[in-house]
């Protein structure tokens, strides 16, 4: 499922104001102007002097991804290989000319374009190693922004509760305003550990994951295009690809091309027996 992500924070806020409900407090009494300022402009602050301005300019793009980012089918990308290395093997390398316009990824596009253009296998490999690595260094530097944030919001929390109980302090003398500012000072501590374990660290782990995931799609891919130049049998490739795939999601792949293949035979078979 796409919206894991945003399933997940909805699901913990939600949770956390059912609880605090039924515990007797009331909602209006967490909202804080002035620690949510403290928090945000701290926070976002201390992130932007550790990473890089294009960094900070691309966060949105990454939660957007976070969010809405579907994880590679590994499965769609080993019968796009087969498939490719079934032409190549009836017509020859020199065939795939004609797929590498009609393909939309660019790090599939690139390995094809090597392989026709007869670069040696040993080449293909270092450059889509490369290309991978690139990728993976990229992606760190993206869910880094998150994680710093993560390990950012608590402290400025801790910051904004200090700033808080020395408020309290210069007030002593005013009985009837300790509880509530008391309880104030503590709300910015409670800020910037929620925010910190329910958006920042699990945005950083859910890029991290998709980023794996990617990883993986090109390591299967490279195995792909280095058996098509191999001249790899497409059914041994086949098998090899699958051993890139974890079991369950086989399995379904599977289990949903038998049924799809399954139904015109079970509808001929109800065609026959009305005709009986």
């Amino acid at each position: 499922m796409k919206a894991t992500t945003a399933i997940g924070i909805v699901i913990a806020f939600v949770g956390l104001a059912v609880g605090a409900t039924m515990e007797g407090s009331q909602l209006p009494a967490f909202f804080n102007v002035p620690a949510l300022v403290i928090i945000m402009s701290g926070t976002i602050g201390s992130v932007m002097a550790s990473n890089s301005f294009e960094a900070m300019k691309a966060i949105p793009t990454l939660y957007k991804k976070a969010i809405s980012g579907a994880v590679p089918d590994l499965n769609e990308r080993a019968q796009l290989l087969v498939s490719l290395a079934e032409r190549a093997r009836r017509e020859g390398l020199l065939a795939l000319d004609d797929e590498v316009s009609k393909i939309d990824d660019d790090y599939i596009k690139k390995g094809l374009q090597l392989i026709v253009d007869g670069t040696d296998a040993d080449v293909v490999a270092d450059v889509l190693d490369i290309e991978a690595e690139a990728m993976s260094a990229r992606h760190s530097v993206s869910a880094k922004v998150f994680k710093d944030a993560g390990g950012f919001s608590p402290t400025i929390g801790i910051i904004g509760t200090v700033m808080g109980l020395i408020h309290v302090l210069e007030n002593l003398d005013n009985p009837e305003t300790l509880g509530p500012a008391i309880s104030g000072a503590f709300i910015a501590t409670l800020y910037g550990v929620a925010m910190a374990n329910i958006i920042f660290l699990p945005t950083a782990n859910r890029l991290g994951g998709l980023s794996k995931a990617e990883l993986e799609l090109r390591t299967l891919t490279l195995e792909g295009i280095l058996g098509i130049q191999a001249g790899d049998n497409p059914r041994i490739l086949a098998e090899k690809l699958q051993s890139f795939i974890p079991p369950a999601v086989r399995n379904a792949a599977k289990e949903e091309s038998d049924q799809s293949a399954g139904a015109p035979a079970g509808v001929a078979a109800e065609a026959a027996a009305e005709a009986a």
